[in-house]
Formats: C-alpha cells, sequence, structure tokens
C-alpha cells in the first residue's frame, strides 16, 4: 500500500502525452454532436415555421412564385376568419370534453393496474404483463369492425363514450411506463407500511403515487396528445357533424371553401388546433424528461 500511494501520485503528476489532440477530443465530444442536434431542431421546426408564415400571409401573396419565406405584410385578421369558415367553438368543446375524461380515465385507470404488476406478487403476474404488453403491437385497424360491433350494440355510436370509456380500462404501453417506474421505487417502503395495517390502495395513493408524478405527468400528457389529436376515432364512431372534434373539423375546411382552399385560412386553423398542444408540453417539458427517464428512485 505504502508503493501505490507514491505511484498514483506521480501519475497524476507526469506531463500529459499528445497534448495537441485534447481540443480535438473536446470538439468530438461537445461541438459536433451539438451541431447534430441544431440541424436535427431545424429539420423538425421547419414545417412548424411554415405553418406559421402561410398562416400570416395574404391571399394574393400565396401565389407568388418563388414563394416568400417570410410574409411581406403580416395578416392577422386570418385566424378571425378562419374560426368563422366551420363551427371552431363547438369542436373545440367537443375535443375538450373529450381530452378531459381520457386524461382522468388514463390517470385513474393506468396506475391501479401497473401497481398490481409491479408491487404485488401474484401467481402468473408476469405472464400476464407479457400478454397485456403483447397487445401494444396488435394493429388498430384489425380491431375496428369487432370495436365498432361491439360500440353498436351498446348504442354507444354517435356518442362520446366510445372515445373515452376504453381509457378507464388502461393502455397497454401507459401500464408498462408506470410499472417500470414503480419497480425502481423501494420495495421496504411497502412492506413497511404493510406490517403498519396500510392497505394496497393506501399504499399506492399515498406513498406510490407521491414518488411517481414525473411519470403520471408523462402518461396525462401522452392521454392528452392521443384524444386531441384523434383523427380515426371521431370519423367512426361520431356521425352528427354537432359532434365533430377539431380534428375532423379540419377536414370538412375544403368543402367549406367549396373549390377554392384558403391555405392561408387553412393554416391559421391548424395553428390554433397545435398551439394547445405545443403549450402543454412546454409547461410539462421538466416532468415529461424525467418520467421518459425513469428517475424513480428517490
Amino acid at each position: 500500500m505504502a508503493k501505490a500511494i507514491p505511484a498514483a501520485s506521480a501519475a497524476r503528476e507526469a506531463p500529459v502525452t499528445n497534448w495537441w489532440l485534447h481540443p480535438v477530443r473536446v470538439l468530438n465530444q461537445s461541438v459536433v454532436p451539438r451541431l447534430i442536434l441544431i440541424v436535427m431542431c431545424a429539420v423538425f421546426i421547419l414545417p412548424l415555421f411554415w405553418m406559421v408564415s402561410v398562416a400570416l400571409k395574404p391571399t394574393a401573396e400565396l401565389s407568388l412564385y418563388p414563394p416568400t419565406f417570410w410574409p411581406q405584410q403580416l395578416r392577422w385578421e386570418n385566424f378571425s376568419d378562419a374560426i368563422n369558415v366551420f363551427p371552431f367553438w363547438q369542436y373545440l368543446r367537443n375535443t375538450s370534453i373529450i381530452t378531459g375524461l381520457t386524461v382522468l380515465g388514463a390517470v385513474i385507470s393506468n396506475p391501479i393496474i401497473a401497481y398490481g404488476f409491479s408491487r404485488i406478487d401474484w401467481p402468473g403476474r408476469d405472464k400476464v404483463f407479457f400478454v397485456v404488453l403483447a397487445t401494444v403491437f396488435i394493429p388498430y385497424p384489425v380491431l375496428i369492425i369487432a370495436l365498432f360491433d361491439i360500440f353498436a350494440r351498446l348504442g354507444w355510436i354517435n356518442t362520446f363514450w366510445p372515445l373515452t370509456v376504453p381509457l378507464f380500462f388502461g393502455n397497454p404501453f401507459w401500464i408498462f411506463l408506470l410499472r417500470q417506474f414503480f419497480m425502481q421505487i423501494s420495495q421496504e417502503v411497502s412492506d413497511a407500511a404493510r406490517i403498519d395495517g396500510a392497505s394496497e390502495l393506501r399504499i399506492l395513493f399515498q406513498i406510490i403515487m407521491p414518488q411517481a408524478l414525473p411519470a403520471l405527468a408523462v402518461v396525462a400528457l401522452f392521454a392528452a396528445l392521443h384524444a386531441w389529436n384523434d383523427f380515426l376515432g371521431p370519423l367512426l364512431y361520431l356521425q352528427d357533424a354537432t359532434m365533430y372534434t377539431l380534428a375532423v373539423g379540419l377536414t370538412f375546411f375544403q368543402s367549406a371553401s367549396q373549390y377554392d382552399i384558403q391555405f392561408n385560412l387553412l393554416m391559421a386553423a391548424s395553428l390554433l388546433v397545435v398551439a394547445p398542444v405545443i403549450t402543454l408540453f412546454l409547461i410539462f417539458q421538466r416532468a415529461f424528461v424525467e418520467g421518459i427517464s425513469f428517475g424513480g428512485s428517490k
């Protein structure tokens, strides 16, 4: 041991060889990855920027060639005109109701199911979980006819129930996400609560859930995005035009404008639909990143 200490100190005091490689190493580790990320971000932001640009252009500027990258004259009236083309506020109310019920069902059902798969030991638990997880790979179009027949027999067609009630019975991917998060929380905490006489539901809601708020926020965000952007579900089950959502309502923008599609108004309406989603993500960005990284251990 006496010889190891001077050897270690001598190694630290020894001059660094190949010192000219240090700037190259720093460049490869910090600058190059950031440049790649900037380029990738620009690729993803470009469609959103073009949507904003077209939404603010006058109708006459849409036919210019080459197209202008940014409007020569900002026309904010496009947003008010787009709202008047179709019943925007009515569709917004319908979408908000479906989104609220979807988020409520997701945050109630998925934690309970994930808790049973992660914190309670019962025979065949892992096998049943693998069956549940395997349903993720079933394409939704395969189930459309069977689901439509079930909902038709229940009398739920042309109601919001087919779009909201299934979310109260869990989602395989969200169950998997919460299960992985719950499994990183110390098991001794749950065992100590059971010794003190706490029930499983009390352990879930008073001990596990406060530590899993980032993962629960991710599930709520996913549920909100799913309901807000859902197009196929409302198109299948909603037959009354007064019950359409915003995603379906935008498809009738062409028929409302007859044969001349005003792309500036269409982009303005699309921007109004996308804006709440972007705002929601920016508000919960920190919780989203923390929940995805599975940082469940405290």
